[in-house]
């Protein structure tokens, strides 16, 4: 079948809508326009046929009569789904619906899977993934997602922008999985003859570029974690991460909470929003606790950094949580946390003094060493976002380094590699910095009121099919 190589559309659905609102019933315009889309209804009446139009910015009605429309019976006979370019007048009925009265039409592309009615709620979640060209036309809650996704990343860019903050891009295929505490992907280059990493997060090269003088930064990017897939884990999923100089952890939680605040009121036009059914407000100030508090009330036993390891270990087995050996009293700290406390944390909020254990890129806490100058904000118990007074001293982070070597040697697989480009970096210095990630996918939820990370991704990783 010989389907054209262009047409030459010049409106809209929506627009066609918005400008003949007023139209009377079986009015006529005089107005001949071209529209193109998909066919996803269609219903004939001897010389007349209907068809309902999708393009991508809503619906009209197309309006074809034997006697005024070219090869009426092959319109009448078009599929569901069926792209289509029209030409005719704008009219309404004379039961009151918009239509474009069908002078001359061309099926731009045929569609051999019929998905108009019988595609109509589609619940099959996997078929819904596999195949979201579909799932955008028959759901209509699939294409909000998308659109609200795109206008958050907007937001954010542009507010990154407006705080005169400058956007880079950095290296995706790394020699050492560094950057952040997780499994990598590996890959291999074929001319080099290496194994290369799908990097994990830009951070040491983002903060090499304000060693180099730049004062703000950021990225937003792909980021690859080999870890599991779940409602809120995709293996590669979009970050957003930016470093600014002369700013410490509360400069940076003032950021965040503004930021995702001002994301929300761009998007949706409010900070109070619903999220699953429960009122949630995004406004500015949150609240701050530290791990630590947060912890101890959830268990009902005072613990802390400095609690005995096997004190906290005997806690976190006692809830069911294996400990392995190589964890330390900090990251036991931290699994007891995650396990009795991340839940219940609806309301935004700033997680702050993070144990040094599990905060190898992070500057030590100005009063206690044994914890750092970190957060991590969390909103309808789910992490949010993470961020840290930026360690710059290259020896104690080559002694950092040291340590993550020391537990990836005890099986540890998401510990991080000793990078001697970056703390060759950092003796060249760098200045009191803030860093900050946020997951864009995780805010798109929020923002798009799911609870499942595959519907504010147009393609999220799915197990393939086997033969």
């Amino acid at each position: 079948m010989s389907t054209p190589y262009r047409f030459d559309h010049n409106a809209f659905a929506k627009t066609l809508q918005t400008t003949y609102a007023n139209l009377a019933d079986g009015e006529e315009t005089g107005a001949v326009v071209k529209v193109a889309g998909r066919v996803m209804l269609m219903r004939t009446q001897g010389k007349l046929a209907f068809a309902t139009m999708r393009d991508s910015s809503g619906e009209i009605q197309l309006f074809a009569l034997e006697a005024v429309t070219e090869n009426f019976a092959g319109f009448a006979d078009l599929h569901l789904g069926d792209w289509v370019g029209i030409t005719g007048e704008v009219v309404r009925t004379k039961r009151g619906e918009l239509s474009v009265k069908v002078a001359k039409w061309e099926r731009l592309a045929e569609a051999l899977h019929n998905f108009g009615d019988k595609w109509a709620g589609i619940t099959d979640h996997d078929l819904r993934y596999r195949h979201r060209e579909a799932d955008l036309w028959a759901n209509e809650r699939t294409r909000t997602n998308l659109q609200r996704r795109s206008q958050v990343v907007r937001s954010v860019r542009e507010r990154c922008w407006a705080a005169d903050f400058v956007e880079v891009e950095t290296p995706m295929l790394n020699a050492i999985a560094t950057g952040a505490s997780a499994r990598p992907f590996t890959t291999h280059h074929n001319a080099l003859d290496s194994d290369f990493f799908l990097r994990i997060a830009p951070e040491l090269w983002l903060k090499r570029l304000v060693v180099g003088g730049f004062e703000r930064v950021f990225e937003l990017g792909r980021v690859f974690r080999n870890e599991g897939v779940s409602p809120r884990h995709n293996p590669e999923f979009t970050m957003l991460e930016l470093y600014a100089a002369y700013w410490n952890v509360d400069d940076m939680m003032a950021f965040t909470e503004e930021l995702v605040a001002g994301v929300a009121m761009d998007v949706l036009g409010t900070t109070e929003i619903e999220y699953q059914g429960r009122p949630l407000s995004l406004a500015a100030p949150w609240k701050r606790r530290t791990m630590a508090e947060l912890a101890s009330e959830a268990i009902g036993e005072e613990v802390s950094v400095h609690t005995p390891r096997e004190h906290l270990a005997k806690l976190l087995e006692g809830r069911g949580v294996s400990v392995h050996a190589s964890w330390g009293a900090g990251r036991c700290l931290s699994e007891l946390f995650e396990d009795a406390a991340e839940a219940d944390l609806w309301e935004p909020i700033f997680v702050t003094e993070h144990p040094v254990e599990i905060s190898p890129l992070a500057r030590r806490h100005q009063v206690d060493p044994e914890l750092t100058e970190r957060f991590e904000s969390y909103c309808a118990g789910r992490e949010l976002s993470n961020g840290f007074t930026e360690l710059n001293d290259p020896v104690d982070q080559r002694s950092r380094f040291e340590e993550q070597a020391r537990l990836a040697a005890a099986g540890d697989d998401e510990a991080m590699s000793i990078d001697e480009d970056y703390i060759k970096a950092l003796e060249w210095g760098l200045p009191p910095t803030a860093g900050l990630g946020v997951g864009i996918d995780r805010l798109s939820m929020l923002i798009a009121d799911e609870a499942n990370i595959k519907e504010v991704i147009a393609f999220p990783t799915l197990k393939p099919i086997r033969d």
